[in-house]
């Protein structure tokens, strides 16, 4: 299996968003690994990600509402930047839309349209609504979107996969009771990481397998996951134990460190066998045991193969193990993040006697921030 190239994010254009100022035509592949020193841009880029897909699933409101309002995403504010602008091109059509900001805190989606993706110059009219509710979701008349275009970008971007591990508190949902009939597909908080590994255990055992083996690697003394149905009422719900080697003793979750349950929720997104058309991962590293992050490095360059991935990182032993073509440098220079992806040519006499990691140590791989 490879990269859907219809459903594959091509190119973005992202104009006075938060510290974007302008970032043209920027190409991505298959495998895209974003470094810079904290504050340098690199969630800025990832929240792009989930603006448009908050656009696309019609909870643009409840996304500008969690992040502060419009007025808070405008480039150094609104009396800086008037709007933000948006362009993304995917293998199956394209799309732009702006932001604009209005009285009350309120905002106007303006300019939305499809464009075609082969022929320069020959866009189509933008649509005249200037409300608040994207055509890509009300497909009502006068739309400029062709009913088809609109069906293969807004699947396309709903098939997208931005997960975020972080919580792993013992109130957070991965520890918790979890509905048995929510496994379709890993949640991007991997609240539902029970029901989803019981599922694939049942139907596909090979995948559960590889899964199992790479936990394996980070906890030598795993021997399998418990997942167990238990009735709750009319409900019949899941929770995530698990049997230690040389013990009849069931684990339950709270024996589990965070590190490792975050572990467990990357293997389970990486390794899952119909991976979102692109799968979006911010700092994937963060809380892992040292142990586990060539591990996870390798399952994201597997699954690099099947999908498109995109990360965000800092840290110098993660980046050992990339290529230097596969890096994404984001730097901060006087407010504004701009982002440069490198060519290995460039680097090649040094690469004789470091890791991509030491680079960046060194600062041969600027990533650092810059004031001047």
């Amino acid at each position: 299996m490879t990269p859907d190239p219809e459903k594959r994010l091509d190119r973005v254009t992202i104009r006075g968003f938060r510290s974007i100022r302008a970032l043209e035509d920027f190409e991505l592949t298959d495998l895209n690994v974003l470094v810079g020193a904290n504050g340098s841009g690199k969630s800025n880029l990832i929240s792009f990600f989930r603006l448009l897909r908050a656009l696309v699933t019609g909870n643009l409101d409840r996304y500008l509402h969690d992040a502060g309002g419009v007025d808070d995403l405008l480039l150094d504010g609104p009396k800086e930047t008037e709007r933000m602008q948006f362009e993304a091109r995917f293998g199956c059509g394209a799309l732009r839309f702006a932001l604009e900001p209005s009285n009350a805190g309120l905002y106007s989606l303006t300019d939305e349209s499809p464009f075609p993706v082969a022929a320069a110059g020959a866009r189509r009219q933008p649509g005249v609504r200037t409300d608040r509710t994207s055509d890509l979701v009300r497909e009502g008349d006068g739309s400029p979107w062709d009913t088809g275009d609109r069906r293969r970008v807004r699947e396309a971007v709903e098939s997208w996969g931005l997960y975020h591990f972080h919580d792993t508190g013992l109130r957070s949902g991965m520890r918790r009771f979890h509905l048995v009939e929510d496994d379709d597909g890993l949640r991007p908080d991997g609240s539902n990481l029970a029901p989803f590994l019981r599922r694939l255990k049942n139907t596909e055992p090979a995948v559960y397998r590889d899964i199992l083996n790479s936990c394996r690697l980070v906890v030598p003394f795993l021997e399998d996951f418990r997942l167990r149905e238990e009735e709750f009422g009319p409900s019949r719900k899941v929770r995530l134990s698990w049997k230690a080697r040389g013990s009849n003793h069931p684990m339950q979750p709270y024996h589990l460190s965070d590190g490792t349950l975050r572990f467990l929720c990357l293997a389970a997104a990486l390794l899952q066998p119909a991976p979102p058309s692109t799968i979006v991962i911010d700092e994937p590293e963060l809380g892992l045991p040292p142990q586990a992050i060539g591990i996870v490095a390798e399952l994201i360059r597997s699954a690099a193969v099947r999908t498109q991935v995109i990360i965000a990182t800092q840290s110098p032993l993660f980046l050992d193990e990339f290529s230097v073509n596969e890096l994404i440098v984001v730097r901060r220079q006087n407010g504004e993040s701009r982002f440069d992806r490198l060519a290995e040519r460039d680097y090649r006499v040094w690469l004789d006697e470091y890791t991509v990691g030491e680079l960046w140590r060194k600062n041969v791989i600027e990533a650092g921030p810059a004031y001047a």
